[in-house]
């Protein structure tokens, strides 16, 4: 079972050095939020954080309490569901510049798949009660924030679907032999 107990490293090192960057520069930039107008990304900077996660450790865990949408800024994500008695099956690999997590926008408010760093991750981190009682108090960044993040959402179920697909053509093709 994944553990999560290591998840985040602040303040943001690479090596000994110590980076600081500017939040409202990371989040203005970020190709998730590009183009937003600046109050708006202004509200998103207020709920955010810099982050880096190590190689192996978890984003998400399945079932566990979704409070985070991560905007990947480098290293590589893998995105898995967990099966019964086989290795964990890849839905997609999430590199820099995407989305990482959407179930913090619906109740329950738990994470439906696992999230994996498979290279050490630079992301910010947006806190969603912050990001949702925001989107609740101004529905024009509400409704801009939801076609954004609904992109994301039929980006990975397009790409669900057609691993799915892979992998039951070829246990099937397996069958047949």
């Amino acid at each position: 079972m994944p553990t999560n107990e290591t998840q985040v490293i602040e303040p943001h090192a690479d090596g000994d050095t110590f980076m600081p960057e500017d939040i409202v520069a990371l989040v203005t930039n970020h190709p998730l939020l590009a183009g937003l107008p600046a109050n708006m990304t202004d509200f998103v900077a207020g709920c955010a954080r810099n982050v880096a996660v190590r190689p192996g450790e978890f984003l998400l865990i399945e079932g566990e309490a979704a409070e985070t949408l991560y905007l990947l800024r480098r290293g590589r994500v893998s995105l898995e569901i967990r099966t019964p008695g086989r290795e964990p099956l890849v839905i997609e690999t999430l590199g820099p510049g995407m989305g990482l997590g959407w179930s913090w926008m619906f109740p329950p408010y738990r994470w439906q798949f696992d999230a994996r760093a498979l290279e050490p991750v630079g992301a910010i981190a947006l806190d969603a009660p912050c990001i949702r009682s925001k989107a609740e108090a101004d529905p024009a960044f509400g409704y801009a924030l939801m076609r954004r993040v609904g992109t994301v959402i039929m980006g990975r179920l397009d790409a669900a679907q057609a691993r799915l697909l892979e992998l039951y053509g070829r246990e099937r093709a397996e069958r047949r032999r």
